[in-house]
């Protein structure tokens, strides 16, 4: 069986508005261990049919059997995963990475391996080659005839049956032009099947069969050479015959993962200003980010310290939820407030002043043309005091139309603003839930709180509220206020224990009873809370915008400075995929490393701050994941477009680049 058979192939260019016609119906057979030259002047397609030939661009129409399978129709990742393990190339500019030893460039290819390779195999090929001595040197310190034979035994490492050849000799001395030469005959001799590009006749005459080509279309092919019949496979290659396309399947493995984050670092450290300048824009924003949520925790801790100072001491009580099994029921389902509970309190414990025994339910209130549903909240005159509700405009409600149960109503702004508009409120009438009330005064604006519009309620006589509205004969909470800010904890435990009393519960029933201290101090805490909150995610926003650009220019120029790296990968069998991991590490590498240098100095700053400046600041474990965190969803995030960039380039394209 042939290993290569292509009929009628065709290949077309568009260079500008002029389309080349780089392939005109070539066909050709090529059988294992064949030694072929091809050659042809500039413009004749030889280079075209190569690169076709080792799968690193395809025909525009015709067909491509390697080895008896077909290839002119295979994904862009079957064909890298047939390249890495079917050819291998050898470059007229040798495409050594510039950074990495001898070694290192000989196993590259191993990365891609799904089923991982032998790892002395790289050192034995060098050693075949005449490098042992040499494998820990760079590019840089070998020479011409010495990288090339560095490029030959990278593509032997895969243990491939066909060697692709563009001008090997192209760039070499007389001395290593013939080394090379002698060193792909013993391969041939020893069963490879090569292909070589080139423009000199003697090294064509070293050749069994040299082909020319010319306006791509084969001119000749001569046979100067029989091919063996049954050519043996090079010592250590594995038995068997060659495969199809595979499956191809997730193969991002751990030594792969460490290769790559060992190119990062070396790519970091080889453009150290260009680094130092992306690495800037992560470093401030964690630094800002850390610095922030430190003065926000201070601040949170500050504003409970002083808030605490103000002696607030009003208390809350509400019926409790029982329990059947695990399941919890309704608060109030089993326990009730009454308003004789209110009186009990107030007449029993010395420490409170006063109640407010409250009622709440939902109304649809209506004036006019004009509907709203509003929360309906039925109380005490104390209650204006005690909540800091006196009207902006008009009056409360007394204690007199409370025992009367008149029909007034005090209007929250937002009602007000629903219903009325405009317009003054007071002394007109509105319907709630089809009742009648008169509008005698408009509550202070008390904003939003959580989830709930404090201005969004109708405050009612309780009495009207229960007996006239909502059909109560239980109140739903009583607020209590206590005399002194001292007396709060004995009075709560005095009220939990006056109404487990009057409730015949055990004294250590704390269930059928809640009695809530300092409500309105959480709620307080809670808007504040918010507050921080929303401002450290603008500042994280501005910082992920900022560090993302930063990292998102690093990982483009480096994506165009490497363009023949990543050709090289893929022809080496590296698919998309691999590619694209490849830049998202590096690109999380760099925004990790920015966030650790950021965590750091932002701990720097908030001690400075709360050394020097007097500000309470405080670091915790949270803040330090959440930077770690958005450092690293800074790389993802902004490397990803130039990591897609660069999986998606064409190799042949890519290895032309200059």
């Amino acid at each position: 069986m042939a290993v290569i058979d292509i009929r009628d192939l065709h290949k077309n260019y568009q260079m500008g508005e002029v389309e080349v016609q780089a392939l005109n119906g070539v066909s050709l057979t090529i059988d294992p261990g064949d030694f072929v030259a091809v050659m042809g002047p500039s413009g004749s397609g030889k280079s075209t049919l190569l690169h076709i030939l080792g799968l690193l661009d395809v025909p525009d129409s015709g067909s491509y059997r390697l080895n008896g399978h077909e290839a002119s129709g295979l994904t862009e990742n079957e064909l890298a995963d047939l390249r890495g393990r079917e050819i291998g190339f050898v470059f007229q500019q040798f495409n050594l990475l510039a950074r990495t030893s001898a070694l290192e460039n000989v196993s590259l290819p191993l990365i891609y391996r799904p089923n991982g390779a032998d790892s002395t195999w790289p050192l034995k090929l060098l050693e075949n080659v005449g490098l042992e001595e040499r494998i820990h040197h760079k590019p840089s310190e070998l020479s011409g005839g010495q990288q090339q034979r560095v490029a030959i035994a990278r593509a032997l490492v895969n243990r491939p049956r066909l060697i692709m050849a563009d001008e090997p000799t192209g760039n070499l001395d007389s001395k290593s032009e013939a080394e090379i030469l002698a060193l792909l005959q013993d391969l041939n001799d020893r069963g490879m099947t090569v292909v070589m590009v080139t423009h000199e006749p003697d090294i064509a005459e070293k050749a069994k069969r040299v082909i020319r080509m010319r306006d791509g279309k084969v001119e000749s092919d001569v046979r100067r050479e029989a091919v063996p019949k049954t050519p043996a496979p090079p010592p250590g290659w594995q038995k068997g015959g060659h495969e199809g396309p595979r499956r191809i399947v997730s193969r991002f493995e751990l030594r792969e993962l460490r290769q790559h984050f060992r190119q990062a670092l070396r790519a970091l450290l080889a453009n150290k200003v260009r680094s130092a300048l992306s690495l800037l824009g992560i470093l401030i924003g964690v630094a800002a980010l850390i610095a922030m949520l430190a003065l926000g925790k201070g601040a949170k801790e500050s504003i409970e310290t002083r808030l605490a100072s103000l002696g607030t001491n009003l208390l809350t009580l509400r019926p409790g939820s029982a329990r059947t099994g695990a399941v919890a029921l309704e608060a109030g389902t089993v326990s009730r407030l009454t308003l004789d509970d209110a009186k009990e309190i107030i007449a029993e414990i010395p420490s409170v002043d006063r109640v407010a025994p409250a009622v709440n339910g939902r109304g649809q209130a209506v004036y006019g043309g004009n509907n709203w549903n509003t929360r309906i909240l039925g109380t005490t005159w104390d209650y204006a005091d005690m909540r800091a509700s006196q009207p902006t405009f008009g009056r409360f409600f007394t204690d007199e139309e409370d025992r009367r149960r008149e029909r007034v109503a005090v209007l929250g702004q937002t009602v007000v603003r629903e219903l009325f508009g405009d317009s003054s409120p007071l002394g007109e009438t509105i319907r709630i839930n089809r009742v009648s009330f008169q509008v005698i005064g408009v509550l202070p604006e008390k904003g939003t709180t959580g989830f709930r519009d404090e201005d969004d309620v109708i405050v009612m006589p309780l009495q009207t509220a229960m007996r006239r509205l909502l059909g109560r004969d239980y109140v739903d909470s009583i607020d209590i206020e206590v005399a002194s800010a001292p007396e709060m904890e004995e009075a709560q435990s005095a009220v939990q224990e006056l109404m487990n009393r009057r409730n015949r519960l055990p004294p250590d029933d704390d269930q059928a009873f809640q009695v809530r201290n300092m409500a309105d101090i959480q709620e307080a805490l809670s808007a504040t809370s918010r507050v921080l909150s929303r401002l450290l995610a603008a500042i994280a926003a501005i910082s992920l915008l900022v560090g993302g650009i930063g990292i998102m220019n690093i990982m483009l120029v480096s994506v165009a400075e490497r363009t023949r790296e990543i050709g090289l990968r893929k022809a080496l069998g590296a698919r998309s995929g691999d590619i694209l991991g490849q830049f998202l590490i590096e690109s999380s590498v760099v925004s990790l490393v920015g966030g650790v240098l950021g965590i750091a100095i932002g701990w720097a700053i908030t001690w400075i701050m709360s050394f020097w400046g007097g500000w309470l600041a405080t670091v915790t474990t949270s803040s330090i994941l959440l930077a770690v965190l958005f450092s690293g969803a800074v790389g993802v995030i902004f490397g990803l477009w130039p990591a897609r960039r660069a999986s998606l380039l064409n190799p042949i394209e890519a290895l032309r680049y200059e």
